[in-house]
């Protein structure tokens, strides 16, 4: 079944509950497709008068802020052994390599790594428990996963939530493109990650050799 379709059988509440719980556990570490349910709620909301915007907002954003707080914590905890205990459920997500691309990310950008890895499908779930694992500030971490969760999330669903108020007359064909395009932006963003993965891995793996002989 279509996702908004299946979305305008649940009641308002349990939408709002949805929204927050499926970002916040993407949010955590877990691969989940939150923003395509964040899109297709918003769209639905903007169809519906029962589901309010600005409440579905700010569920989008509390589960993108506390997700990612819980996985700093877990992270933090959990350290080195938890990304590899990540690798092995997870490889694809979790590989050595983007754990590699992420650490440069991170090395490079900061606390700015967490703000702008929210906005990219793949790093979204690493934020959070890798920020803990590197032991980044809780303050640097705690501003940027604010004003990065409020303004993807919130942003998100006041864009989504207006242009279909607009097009009502093709909201139904926008539904279509507007999930195409939230899947197509997600599967760009993994295939660049996976890209400069696997770069990583490589350049790890001839170096490897190299401080053997050492």
């Amino acid at each position: 079944m279509h996702v908004q379709e299946w979305l305008e059988t649940v009641p308002a509440v349990s939408i709002y509950l949805l929204v927050g719980l499926v970002i916040g556990l993407e949010s955590l570490g877990i691969p989940l497709p939150g923003e395509i349910i964040l899109v297709s709620s918003a769209l639905l909301a903007s169809q519906h008068g029962d589901i309010n915007p600005v409440i579905l907002g700010a569920c989008a954003s509390a589960g993108a802020v506390i997700g990612d707080s819980i996985g700093y914590a877990i992270g933090r905890k959990g350290g080195r052994p938890l990304l590899a205990w990540l690798g092995a459920k997870f490889p694809k997500h979790f590989s050595e390599g983007h754990i590699a691309t992420a650490e440069r990310s991170f090395e490079k950008w900061g606390m700015w790594a967490v703000f702008f890895g929210r906005f990219v499908a793949l790093l979204r779930i690493f934020a959070g428990p890798l920020a803990g694992v590197l032991r980044m500030p809780y303050w640097k971490f705690l501003i940027a996963n604010v004003l990065g969760g409020i303004i993807w999330a919130g942003g998100t669903t006041a864009v989504i939530y207006y242009v279909g108020v607009v097009a009502e007359s093709w909201l139904k064909r926008f539904s279509w493109l507007g999930l195409v395009a939230a899947v197509l932006f997600g599967l760009a963003s993994m295939l660049v990650v996976k890209r400069k993965a696997k770069k990583a891995q490589a350049a790890q793996q001839e170096a490897e050799p190299v401080l053997a002989g050492e």
